[in-house]
Parts: structure tokens; C-alpha cells; sequence
């Protein structure tokens, strides 16, 4: 059975930096493509980052260029990100998913993954 739970959310002032971890069981990590959503209040959920060890691809959504590195260790089947230089615009649940079937054209789309975390909050204050 695959699990993921994600933690590392929180409040923070625009400008900070948090690190979102994911850890994963039930899956043979190394040939997953795991990625990072996120929603914010009274919007659709988004896409974040992606990152694909088997065709070594990654993908960040364009609002977070620049400031958040998506990586993996595979030791600790656990997916990180990296936020910084936070902005309000950042507020939201972040949620991890998973698939062992999404090809790097689907990497962004919310219909490639199987397997979803619960989310963790990520509020940061203007």
C-alpha cells in the first residue's frame, strides 16, 4: 500500500524559507516520479514541481522558478522541497503525489498520479 506524508509546513514572513519533506512507502522509489501540488484557499489545485529520476526530468511551475528546488533521497525515500524567498502568493496546502506510470509530458497534470499525501499548510505573512 503506498503512503505518503508530508510535513516541514508552517507560518512564515515573506522572505523566509521552509523545506517540505515527503516520505514514501509502499513504492520502489527509485522508479517513481514524485511531485509537489498545492492549493490555496478558494483556487484550484496547482502544480509546483516534478522531478522523474528514470528519464531525469524536472519541472517547476513558472510562479516558483528561481525559488524552489524540488529532490529526492532515494536512501530515505523522501522527496523534498526547497522554498525560498517566500511571497503571500505562496500560501496554500502542499501535496505530495506520486505515480510509476506518468509520462514527462503528464509530469505537470494532476491526472498522472495515483497516490496523494494528506498536505501540509504553508501560510506566509506579507
Amino acid at each position: 500500500q503506498v503512503q505518503l506524508v508530508e510535513s516541514g509546513g508552517g507560518l512564515v514572513q515573506a522572505g523566509d524559507s521552509l523545506r517540505l519533506s515527503c516520505a514514501a512507502s509502499g513504492v520502489s522509489f527509485t522508479r517513481y516520479t514524485m511531485a509537489w501540488f498545492r492549493q490555496a484557499p478558494g483556487k484550484e489545485r496547482e502544480f509546483v514541481a516534478s522531478i522523474s529520476q528514470r528519464s531525469g526530468s524536472i519541472f517547476y511551475a513558472e510562479a516558483v522558478k528561481g525559488r524552489f528546488t524540488i529532490s529526492k533521497d532515494n536512501a530515505k525515500n523522501t522527496v523534498f522541497l526547497q522554498m525560498n524567498m517566500l511571497k503571500f502568493e505562496d500560501t496554500a496546502v502542499y501535496y505530495c503525489a506520486a505515480s510509476s506510470t506518468v509520462i514527462v509530458s503528464q509530469m505537470r497534470s494532476q491526472s498522472g498520479y495515483a497516490y496523494w499525501g494528506q498536505g501540509t499548510q504553508v501560510t506566509v505573512s506579507s
